[in-house]
């Protein structure tokens, strides 16, 4: 959120300073699939959203001359067992590169409504493309004066700003404190395995194990060879930073039986009615947030920047209509 929204006010001529803790992309932008979908959220507030990020993340693609793994996809559902046959046949063709442990339910998307970055490498282009100058240390507070923001403290020092808006995803209140609705970090596990050649092709999975567990992975097969595979959630609370986010190789071993190119973790910011924050903070003049986006939060990018850098510059955002994530709803 913070790099697409230093990218889109850079593209508005506003000189943008990052402020990263121990560098860009060091928490969930870094260890996300990366999945976009053009209509998966039409049942919601987000649905327009969405609509215009997807858009929008075509036309970055070609605009910023910077590979980060920008391509459409073909999606699947897949029902899979860790032992025995899945019941049925194919409902629809499937991806020549699978074997016979699965059956292809349903094809959730085209590369006409779906498409993959990698999170990392994009949000690094989004600061290097606009560009931002980046600024590691831990923000503390907003500084304020007469009730509006001139900055932030950083490791007690002032950085200076005619506005700020916070971007720290599930760590956002820890600055904001109770100005903002609570925002909660999900945790979730993700691996990493070589394989290269595996075509454009996404595939969500049930997937029942040999004692009777469900769980839901997705894999992403990316075209630096590597096959990116989530779905093990974690209930452990939020640490006070990045850094303290704790792989469990347990969890991760669930994921996958092939090699292991990559363990991580990530907290998700997550709000209590599944929407995000985006918009003035309230009560602080020049303050803005834009966190929440829950797993659509590499989708959502793109439109959330640019609505905010629209509501910053010219004081109010008419591309894309805010009011469904006014920070300041009940």
């Amino acid at each position: 959120m913070g790099a697409a929204t230093a990218y889109f006010l850079a593209r508005r001529g506003v000189e943008v300073t990052v402020v990263e803790r121990s560098g860009v992309a060091c928490a969930a932008s870094g260890k996300s699939g990366g999945f976009l979908a053009l209509d998966w959220c039409d049942d919601s507030p987000l649905g327009p959203l969405a609509r215009a990020s997807f858009a929008l993340h075509a036309e970055l693609a070609k605009s910023i001359a910077i590979d980060y793994g920008y391509r459409r996809v073909d999606t699947f559902m897949l029902a899979a067992r860790e032992r025995g046959p899945v019941r049925g046949e194919h409902r629809v063709a499937p991806p020549h590169w699978l074997d016979g442990a699965g059956v292809v339910t349903a094809a959730l998307g085209s590369t006409e409504t779906t498409a993959q970055i990698h999170p990392a490498s994009f949000t690094a282009a989004l600061i290097e493309a606009a560009p931002a100058r980046v600024h590691l240390g831990v923000v503390q507070e907003i500084v304020q004066r007469d009730g509006a923001a001139v900055g932030v403290r950083v490791d007690g020092a002032t950085l200076a700003a005619d506005a700020v808006v916070l971007a720290l995803g599930p760590w956002t209140s820890h600055v904001a404190g109770r100005l903002l609705l609570r925002i909660r970090g999900l945790k979730g596990y993700s691996v990493t395995l070589g394989a290269a050649g595996v075509p454009p092709h996404a595939l969500f999975v049930d997937y029942r194990t040999a004692d009777g567990r469900t769980l839901e992975p997705e894999i992403f097969p990316r075209p630096d060879g590597s096959v990116y595979v989530c779905g093990m959630a974690d209930p452990q609370p939020l640490p006070d930073s990045p850094e303290g986010v704790v792989v469990d190789d347990a969890a991760c071993a669930v994921l996958a039986a092939a090699p292991i190119t990559r363990r991580q973790a990530c907290y998700r910011p997550v709000t209590d009615d599944g929407l995000p924050l985006i918009g003035r903070v309230p009560g602080v003049a020049g303050a803005y947030v834009a966190t929440g986006h829950g797993p659509w939060g590499m989708l959502n990018a793109p439109g959330t920047g640019f609505a905010l850098a629209e509501l910053i510059v010219a004081g109010a955002a008419t591309t894309i209509d805010l009011r469904a994530f006014d920070p300041r709803r009940s």
